[in-house]
């Protein structure tokens, strides 16, 4: 089950939060309940507000998607996390049910407050941060900012260093060729799994991965975020390197990639050295999508981890 929190981000942007599991202590009356976070639709539900938090025997753990992503993405690694962890995953800003105003700001400080903001609007703190590609940023960018509100650290496939003009181009190419609207999901599948020029080789994961994020419109499915929006929050951190905010990381951090991944051996050891508590781990037969391409060596890569950082305190 995943219920669905408001969340009041930078600027009053609105922000769905989701949690899984059974909701901390509180109103019932609150919260909205949900069999499951939509793929098809970005209707406007009831909205509930965060009810008190427990009593602290459950660790807060937030999730935070990559560019495109959205909160439904970590619904696997959430639900087995809220076995034992108060699991909420955000659908950031211009992402998944969240408001996209095209006014809004996309900067890197706004998403690193809406996720502040959802730490303290939630009552989630001292929290476990699991960011992938972007959200990965996110989340050492506010480990670095605000290491009050941040017990432990995962970045899932991102890099510390600039990836340049070029890529930024490579991307506003790439949004062009998509064959939008698309008939039928199964055609989202094919087209992103197969036929997308960027796929080396036949990628079902691929496929579901950008099914979840597309919501049928009248002439076919789109995705559900602005691909102008997209490349406005990618122009806000490609240019520059980020190694700095890595070595301001006081808490204990865990690297992750994938062996096919975007984030390369060499840098990503050299991102465990930069920080203070840095640690490694690789996921084999794992591309950039290591949540989805490999959901059980994801969570064996990550659970000693997590047994450490969230261990409860001896009395």
């Amino acid at each position: 089950m995943a219920r669905r929190i408001e969340v009041t981000g930078a600027g009053g942007v609105r922000l769905a939060a989701w949690e899984f599991g059974d909701p901390p202590k509180g109103d019932p009356a609150k919260a909205v309940t949900e069999p499951a976070i939509p793929s098809q639709s970005v209707a406007e539900r009831g909205r509930g507000r965060p009810a008190e938090n427990d009593d602290g025997s459950r660790p807060g753990v937030l999730l935070l998607h990559g560019l495109m992503g959205r909160a439904s993405h970590w619904a696997s690694t959430a639900r087995w996390l809220s076995e034992r962890h108060r699991a909420v995953a955000l659908d950031q800003r211009g992402h998944g049910q969240s408001e996209k105003p095209p006014e809004a700001a996309f900067t890197r400080e706004a998403y690193v407050e809406d996720a502040e903001a959802a730490l303290e609007q939630l009552g989630l703190a001292p929290a476990l941060l699991i960011g992938h590609a972007m959200g990965a940023l996110t989340a050492w960018q506010l480990a670095a900012k605000r290491p009050d509100l941040v017990r432990g650290l995962i970045v899932c496939d991102m890099r510390a260093s600039a990836l340049g003009a070029a890529s930024q181009r490579e991307w506003g190419d790439w949004f062009k060729s998509w064959p939008v609207p698309f008939a039928t999901l199964a055609d989202v599948r094919r087209w992103f799994g197969e036929d997308d020029p960027w796929v080396e080789r036949p990628n079902p994961s691929r496929g579901e991965f950008y099914a979840e994020v597309m919501q049928e419109s009248p002439d076919g499915w789109r995705p559900v975020f602005e691909p102008e929006q997209m490349l406005k929050s990618r122009e806000t951190w490609v240019y520059d390197a980020h190694w700095e905010e890595l070595t301001q990381v006081q808490c204990p951090a865990l690297v992750v990639r994938g062996l096919d991944g975007e984030l390369g051996r060499a840098e990503a050891q050299e991102m465990v050295r930069v920080l203070p508590r840095g640690e490694y781990a690789e996921v084999s037969d794992a591309g950039h999508l290591v949540h989805y391409d490999q959901p059980e060596g994801w969570r064996t890569a990550i659970e000693p981890f997590l047994d450490a950082v969230l261990a409860p305190e001896a009395p």
